[in-house]
């Protein structure tokens, strides 16, 4: 799919990278598939579903999963799975009132304009279906923005436009969720501290791939460098492990 401008640039490299991070990514997903609670029969609309990974797990509940992404590379992988997947601007669904639940996994946070993605899944779901959720929220990576932003600025490069993220607070969620006709049943922020068992370097080269997409390889590397370097004293302990300061936002709400 075209980037449009409702992604951030360099977001297609962040999506080829989400396979090799999906092991990653599932753990922090657990408690929110317990609260999605999928049941035999129903149909439920994944966002941003990658390669398929979690999708894979929520059908074994024996519901009908469509999963889509903005990702073709992403969407092939998953229909290689043997997934329902549909290459999809999640901020223009097409579906109207198709779906028993509405679930998405460390993918909203990477949307531009939350408002027009909430009144997509509004539309897609039926009559009291739910809309369950986790994203990163307010206070997610701080450390690692805080080291990209410093690591940028040294350098003379403005890094507010640059960084693509939206990390909410619980108010400005639970206000977009009931402005768009959802009861929000549910919603809390929750620290999870993620390792990195392959560190930090290797980490930070694909997250911040939007941030840092169209600088030269020197000046990326030497940014990347002394973000590392920067983190280190908070992120890293004494035997060289790694773990991100991650935050989660979780809610669960009804059409």
């Amino acid at each position: 799919m075209t980037q449009t401008a409702h992604y951030a640039p360099g977001q297609a490299q962040r999506a080829h990278d989400t396979a090799r991070l999906a092991d990653l990514m599932t753990t922090t997903s657990d408690a929110a598939v317990k609260l999605l609670a999928p049941r035999p029969g129903e149909r439920i609309l994944e966002l941003g579903c990658g390669d398929g990974t979690l999708t894979e797990i929520l059908a074994k509940s024996r519901a009908q999963l469509v999963g889509i992404d903005a990702s073709d590379r992403m969407v092939e992988a998953a229909r290689a799975r043997g997934l329902q997947a549909r290459q999809l601007d999640a901020h223009q669904l097409p579906f109207d009132h198709e779906f028993d639940a509405v679930f998405s996994s460390n993918a909203l946070h990477w949307l531009h304009n939350h408002e027009a993605v909430i009144a997509g899944v509004r539309r897609a779901l039926k009559p009291k279906g739910r809309f369950v959720a986790e994203l990163g929220g307010h206070g997610n990576v701080a450390a690692v923005c805080t080291a990209l932003i410093a690591a940028l600025e040294f350098r003379g490069i403005g890094a507010a436009e640059r960084l693509p993220w939206y990390f909410p607070t619980i108010e400005a969620y639970r206000e977009m969720l009931t402005s768009a006709g959802f009861t929000v049943e549910r919603i809390e922020l929750i620290p999870q501290p993620m390792p990195l068992p392959g560190g930090m370097s290797r980490w930070l080269a694909s997250f911040a791939a939007p941030v840092l997409h169209d600088l030269d390889e020197d000046l990326r590397e030497a940014i990347l460098d002394n973000a590392v370097a920067w983190l280190a004293p908070s992120l890293c302990d004494s035997h060289g492990h790694w773990t991100v300061d991650c935050v989660r936002l979780r809610f669960k709400a009804r059409a």
